[in-house]
C-alpha cells in the first residue's frame, strides 16, 4: 500500500517554538479585539492600526525556530515520498516554521512572510521591511500600500478543494495542535472520520471536535509528533 497521511497542524505545534497562540492567555490578540485587527472592516477602517498589529507578528518571525514537530514532519514527507506515498500538510498557521523545517505546506489561512497588493493581487515574499509605521507599497503597480497576504475573519481560506480531495484519500488523518473551533478546518477530522481514515488528534488538552472515535494523544507536539512520526514510518518501512 502507498501511504497517504493528512496532518492538520495549529497554533499548539507553533506555540512549542516561542510563539503565542491563538486563544492562549497571554496571545498576541490578547491586547486587542479580533474586530479591530483581524477583518477586512478593520483594514478599511484603520489600516494603520492593523499593519502595526501585523508587522509585530512579523517580525517575531525572526526570534523563533522551527521545533522538533515542525523537523519531523518534514521528515515524513521525505521518507513517505521514498515509500510512494504522500503526506498532505495543512497548516491554520500564518507563520513560517515548517517552510523553514523543508516542509511542502497548503497554508489555509495564508503566510505572514508575504504580502498581497489588492489592486493588482502581486504577492511579495517580505521579510525585510517590518518599520510598523511604514507602510510598504506594491512594486508592480505602484499602490501605495500591501496587506498581510493572510485571511481574515470573513474572508475565505485558500487551498479547501486540495484539502478536501487528500482528506478524502487519506489512510491516516492527524489533528495536531489546533482547538478544534476554527472552521472550516476544524470539519476535516469528521470528514476524515467518515471516509474511514485512522484518526488521530494531538493537543494538550481534548479539543472541541474530539470523537471517541479518535485516538487521542495528549502532550506538546515537539515531544509527541517525532514519536508519532516514527510509529508510521516502522508501520510503512522503506
Amino acid at each position: 500500500m502507498e501511504p497517504r497521511i493528512v496532518v492538520l497542524t495549529g497554533a499548539g505545534v507553533s506555540a512549542d517554538s516561542g510563539l503565542a497562540t491563538f486563544r492562549g492567555g497571554g496571545g498576541l490578540w490578547e491586547q486587542q479585539r479580533v474586530e479591530d485587527v483581524a477583518t477586512p472592516e478593520a483594514w478599511a477602517r484603520d489600516p494603520a492600526l492593523v499593519w502595526r498589529f501585523y508587522q509585530r507578528r512579523r517580525a517575531a518571525l525572526r526570534d523563533v525556530e522551527p521545533n522538533a514537530a515542525h523537523h519531523a514532519l518534514a521528515r515524513l514527507e521525505r521518507e513517505l515520498a521514498a515509500r510512494g506515498g504522500a503526506l498532505t500538510l495543512v497548516s491554520q498557521n500564518v507563520d513560517d516554521l515548517h517552510q523553514r523545517a523543508g516542509s511542502t505546506v497548503l497554508a489555509m489561512h495564508g503566510q505572514l512572510a508575504r504580502l498581497r497588493c489588492e489592486a493588482c493581487g502581486a504577492r511579495v515574499d517580505d521579510r525585510e521591511h517590518l518599520d510598523p509605521a511604514r507602510f510598504v507599497p506594491c512594486p508592480r503597480c505602484a499602490h501605495p500600500r500591501l496587506r498581510p497576504d493572510v485571511v481574515w475573519f470573513g474572508e475565505m481560506p485558500l487551498f479547501l478543494d486540495e484539502i478536501e480531495a487528500a482528506v478524502r484519500a487519506a489512510h491516516v488523518f492527524l489533528a495536531a495542535g489546533t482547538s478544534g473551533n476554527v472552521w472550516p478546518a476544524a470539519g476535516y477530522l469528521a470528514l476524515a472520520r467518515a471516509w474511514s481514515a485512522e484518526t488521530v488528534v494531538q493537543a494538550l488538552e481534548p479539543p472541541a471536535n474530539l470523537d471517541r472515535a479518535d485516538r487521542f494523544v495528549g502532550g506538546h507536539a515537539a515531544e509527541a509528533l517525532p514519536r508519532l512520526v516514527d510509529e508510521w514510518l516502522a508501520r510503512w518501512p522503506a
